[in-house]
């Protein structure tokens, strides 16, 4: 059995010979670059698939594994135009052409990418989550919303025309910085069905992300009625309470989110807010301390805890909290 470092040296002496004896060498040495792929050596296989790319006739397989060693490298440019190449010598490849779709989402061209991606979604009705997803991803990039929803519907194994396929379009849109079409399509889900789990909350949530409270509350208080058991509302409608100075419906708030989850953060942080407001420092440490052991990088817990403790004459916490805070704002993430 030839092994791997041998192979350099016999790309350059196949050129002498003949024709079945080449082909079994390049053979040898896709298979060596295919299991240094597998072996998760990309650049090994780069070395090996760049010689072999030289050889005329081009060996089958070759164009499909170099661009997947780059992609696989951060070479995106030249993953894209090996792909093209892969593409051309075998047009049934799909693998090469969803690659090719992915490359061009990655390099910043989605409108490029749709109709590689779209012929794998023809191809293979239930392609891979990374397909659907980027395609879908595409389409919101191109103001293509319909399209957009049954993608994603698709991923999801939704119907494209339900309320859950809508919720899920207005979800997306979210994440792309959309709020204001976000709130289009979560009214369309709530017009389809009109109890469904989750609309309210979207909708509070981008009018609290847009400074309109009194929606927010409105919006969160129908999610309740629809979503009872879901803490994240609790949590939502007592920091909207909190921005409207309703300290009572805060807390109460505050406390069926805790009650329901004991690791909503969150619900924690704005509990020691709460009562800080409300002159009972000590309580308030006690909330706070507790958000710090689940999130100690947080910087609101970190101020909030120094300004608790200078309230109560503890200088020497209060600078270490101070200090934190500082810490966690200008290292966002670090403990």
């Amino acid at each position: 059995m030839r092994t791997f470092l041998f192979f350099p040296l016999l790309l350059a002496a196949s050129s002498f010979l003949p024709a079945q004896e080449q082909a079994a060498y390049a053979g040898d040495n896709l298979a060596a670059a295919q299991d240094a792929l597998h072996r998760d050596h990309p650049q090994q296989a780069i070395t090996i698939l760049q010689r072999l790319a030289a050889q005329a006739p081009p060996v089958k397989g070759v164009m499909h594994e170099l661009g997947i060693a780059y992609y696989r490298t951060g070479k995106l440019v030249e993953a894209k135009n090996t792909f093209v190449k892969a593409i051309e010598q075998d047009a049934s490849d799909r693998e090469s052409v969803q690659m090719e779709g992915l490359t061009l989402y990655r390099l910043g061209q989605p409108g490029a990418a749709i109709p590689y991606l779209e012929r794998v979604v023809d191809w293979m009705p239930n392609a891979d989550a990374d397909a659907q997803y980027v395609l879908g991803l595409c389409y919101l990039n191109a103001q293509r919303y319909d399209d957009a929803r049954i993608a994603f519907a698709k991923e999801f194994g939704q119907p494209q025309g339900s309320a859950a396929a809508y919720l899920l379009l207005a979800t997306m849109l979210r994440h792309a910085h959309l709020p204001d079409m976000a709130v289009i399509q979560a009214q369309k889900a709530l017009a389809l069905s009109p109890d469904l789990p989750m609309a309210h909350l979207t909708l509070g949530e981008i009018a609290h992300y847009k400074s309109n409270i009194d929606l927010a509350v409105r919006e969160l208080e129908d999610e309740r009625s629809i979503n009872p058991n879901y803490a994240p509302v609790y949590d939502r409608l007592g920091e909207a309470y909190l921005r409207l100075g309703k300290l009572p419906e805060a807390q109460q708030a505050l406390t069926k989110a805790i009650a329901l989850d004991t690791t909503l953060t969150s619900a924690f942080i704005e509990m020691g807010n709460l009562l800080l407001r409300s002159q009972d420092t000590q309580t308030a440490i006690m909330y706070l301390r507790h958000a710090e052991e689940m999130d100690p990088g947080d910087f609101t817990t970190h101020s909030l805890l120094a300004q608790a403790y200078h309230r109560i004459g503890q200088e020497v916490e209060a600078r270490r909290e101070s200090a934190l805070a500082i810490r966690a704002r200008s290292e966002p993430g670090r403990p």
